[in-house]
């Protein structure tokens, strides 16, 4: 079975194209334009021992909003892709992770409701030219178009590199940990997802 997936979108805005391996080795490249959004899709794949593969083009002369949503958008569409009918998944996963000063906890559920709870509470910092609260819309965009529920909490933190960083990190992981193959069937008495 091919847990893999290409999804590729162009706007006037935007071109995103992902490559993901569900079942890879960790292999991360991100080439997006802004080197701290590419930093943690690097983080996502490493962490999450998926391969991810990431090309977007956008109008960064305008902000990065758009190239950084539009990402969201196309991982989400490849994770669901990837996943398929969700037979044998795993399907939750959750965990508490520490980066130095910062604990976040990211519990997702790839059940088909798309929903995000996110409380990093960062206010209107930038790493480097990277908004920090394009996060919120990076996660955002993730779970509509992946049909799933993202919880995404700061337990305790002040650096907001760390904080983010801790976020993406422990939503690699977690996507790793609900996508693996746990046994047989659909993981819903609905008999879908």
């Amino acid at each position: 079975m091919s847990r893999r997936a290409e999804v590729t979108r162009k706007t006037r805005e935007t071109s995103v194209r992902v490559r993901l391996n569900l079942d890879g080795s960790g292999e991360g490249a991100g080439a997006t334009g802004v080197p701290f959004f590419d930093h943690m899709l690097q983080q996502v794949a490493r962490h999450g021992r998926l391969d991810l593969a990431v090309d977007a083009q956008g109008d960064l002369e305008v902000d990065a909003h758009h190239t950084v949503e539009d990402t969201g958008i196309v991982l989400g569409q490849a994770v669901r892709q990837a996943v398929g009918d969700g037979d044998g998944i795993a399907r939750y996963a959750s965990l508490h992770l520490p980066m130095d000063d910062a604990l976040v906890l990211a519990a997702l559920d790839l059940g088909g409701r798309p929903y995000l709870h996110y409380a990093l509470d960062l206010g209107s910092v930038a790493l480097g030219t990277f908004p920090a609260n394009l996060a919120e819309e990076f996660f955002r965009a993730f779970t509509v178009h992946a049909g799933a529920t993202l919880h995404l909490v700061r337990v305790h933190g002040q650096n907001a590199h760390h904080i983010v960083e801790a976020a993406f990190k422990g939503f690699g992981i977690a996507l790793s940990r609900a996508t693996r193959i746990a046994g047989e069937g659909i993981p819903s008495t609905k008999g879908v997802l």
